[in-house]
């Protein structure tokens, strides 16, 4: 569904990443490591387009990159859910809306898939948040809502930054439980993490790939992790 092929990116100086190859294919799920500012984020951006490649080429769902025009990027990313570490809500409105943004973006009504939302949010265990404002959230019930909010208009990948990283141990393992949960209906996921322990635990639970970023380069993680 998204390849990289030789890929590279610069900022403007030396480049972060260099070479790098990678596909998400349905069902996949891949974790990527790292230290700070190796390029993970990067990575992830290059993955929904947020970023284009100074190097090789990006296929998103069977079209290259370069050649998606505007109209084309938004189709492109309806397919793609993103989790990030520092979620961002509009504070004046309740959870549900929230969480409805994107389908309120593409034209659809929250009203017609109010019995949709009322199951996504019970999913992610916050049936009783409904009308709750975001700043009356737990850290835990954010990257949640989040998690929510990257999945409303079922997309086929799911890229999560750092989404434990504010997190406890146990609110940790319930979001993996999720993504493990959506990577069993067929998602393709992808979880940048400096998390090994969570790493760890996931592996117990699902066949997932550990890539990490080193000298630039992606290349598979040792049998140590």
């Amino acid at each position: 569904m998204i390849e990289l092929n030789e890929v590279s990116y610069s900022y403007g100086g030396d480049a972060l990443l260099s070479d790098i190859s990678l596909r998400l294919a349905p069902g996949s799920f891949h974790f990527l490591t790292g230290p700070s500012g190796a390029g993970k984020s990067t990575l992830l951006k290059l993955c929904y387009m947020e970023l284009m490649a100074t190097q090789g080429t990006v296929t998103l769902f069977g079209r290259p990159a370069h050649e998606i025009g505007r109209d084309g990027v938004a189709s492109v990313r309806r397919r793609v859910g993103i989790v990030h570490q520092d979620c961002q809500f509009l504070d004046h409105l309740p959870l549900l809306e929230n969480v409805a943004l994107p389908l309120t973006v593409s034209g659809q009504s929250t009203e017609a898939n109010m019995a949709e939302m009322q199951e996504l949010l019970a999913w992610v265990g916050l049936s009783s948040k409904l009308r709750a404002l975001p700043p009356e959230l737990s850290g835990g019930e954010r990257q949640r809502a989040a998690l929510a909010r990257a999945v409303v208009m079922s997309p086929d990948v799911i890229l999560a930054d750092e989404p434990t990283g504010n997190l406890d141990w146990e609110m940790s393992l319930r979001l993996l439980t999720l993504l493990v949960e959506l990577n069993r209906m067929g998602k393709a996921i992808l979880v940048a993490t400096h998390d090994l322990n969570l790493i760890r635990q996931a592996k117990a639970q699902v066949a997932a790939r550990v890539l990490r970023i080193k000298d630039r380069r992606l290349q598979l993680a040792g049998a140590d992790l």
